[in-house]
């Protein structure tokens, strides 16, 4: 895949960018997605993980979990569902796709204004917080993907979750949910939008 120059548009979630402001992703750089499905904790307060919380509330009567137990169950249930998708779909990139962004080391992006507002009301629905919407200026590679073509979070098989991940990849075809994958020199162009006071 050979690097050009585009711009996009970001949601802007956890810290306010500045216009200006320069990020390289590379495929060694680990975006925030990779950090929270990779290397995030679920532990109760006395430190028990998901496993040792079951071995340790398991009877013969069944599992009985309090609500701090359950919501620790829940949560790395829930991440893990999540990692696992991801570990697939970049199986199959690294299979069939290497030259594409890989999620796990890029900026997610949308390829129009009207693309980041339907990105924004998914994030309201689930209220995360929008802090802006920023246009980009980037100098490298992109993928566009439909993130309504990813593998269900479901206990359906691999083997089918192998097959969704190739429908992913194969493009934007759906239109459903579109995103970009962007990697190489990104910059604040613009700020369009700024929806809180940091």
């Amino acid at each position: 895949m050979q690097e050009r120059e585009f711009y996009a548009y970001h949601l802007v979630t956890r810290k306010k960018m500045s216009l200006g402001q320069v990020i390289s992703f590379d495929q060694n750089q680990k975006n925030t997605l990779y950090h929270f499905f990779f290397e995030k904790e679920q532990l109760n307060s006395k430190g028990e993980d998901f496993i040792q919380i079951l071995e340790s509330h398991l009877t013969n009567d069944g599992l009985k979990l309090d609500k701090e137990d359950a919501d620790v169950a829940i949560q790395y249930v829930g991440q893990t569902i999540r990692a696992i998708r991801e570990v697939i779909v970049e199986m199959v990139r690294l299979q069939e796709y290497p030259g594409y962004p890989s999620r796990l080391s890029c900026l997610y992006a949308a390829k129009s204004f009207q693309d980041a507002l339907k990105w924004k009301e998914l994030f309201d629905s689930y209220h995360r917080r929008v802090l802006q919407i920023v246009k980009l200026r980037v100098i490298g590679t992109c993928f566009e993907g439909d993130a309504g073509l990813l593998p269900k979070e479901e206990g359906t098989p691999f083997s089918l979750k192998i097959e969704q991940a190739r429908e992913y990849w194969k493009g934007n075809a759906n239109n459903e949910l579109p995103e970009l994958l962007v990697n190489g020199r990104i910059e604040v162009a613009e700020i369009i939008d700024e929806f809180y006071t940091q």
